[in-house]
């Protein structure tokens, strides 16, 4: 994960890039459990659990403001197809006969398009986006109690 350009520090980003972490050990479980035996289909729903609802925040949020801003759509758009293309796998799993080369190849492009955000999306995302955006996307801090 990033961890040289400071990008981490807008909250969006450090939430994002806390779930890469968590998903790529999820998908490491996983490819650990089709290799090596145990249960690939309860690591593929952790993997699944962890995530449809990481890829619905950068959807609806970042990417969002990334193609209203303009100058990153193009690489927001093949984004998107991956998040297509992973999840169609991934999701549509047939439990009484996985396609687990599928499944494997298709962890491999999980961990590129991991790459690609990480390393090239979010630091430019800082750049390209104003501040009124970050505001937007943000959620505010929990008042303290």
């Amino acid at each position: 994960m990033c961890n040289y350009c400071g990008c981490r520090e807008f909250p969006l980003i450090g939430r994002l890039s806390a779930e890469h972490e968590a998903i790529a050990n999820a998908a490491g479980r996983l490819r650990a459990a089709v290799r090596d035996g145990g249960d690939p289909h309860a690591a593929l729903d952790d993997l699944l659990a962890l995530l449809l609802p990481h890829t619905a925040t950068e959807e609806r949020g970042l990417f969002v403001e990334l193609r209203e801003e303009g100058s990153l759509a193009d690489a927001v758009a093949k984004l998107c197809a991956e998040h297509d293309d992973i999840h169609g796998v991934l999701g549509g799993v047939d439990r009484a006969a996985p396609d687990w080369p599928a499944v494997l190849a298709a962890l491999d492009r999980l961990h590129r398009h991991i790459d690609n955000e990480e390393h090239g999306l979010f630091p430019a995302a800082v750049i390209a986006l104003p501040i009124p955006a970050w505001d937007r996307i943000t959620p505010p801090a929990a008042a303290p109690r």
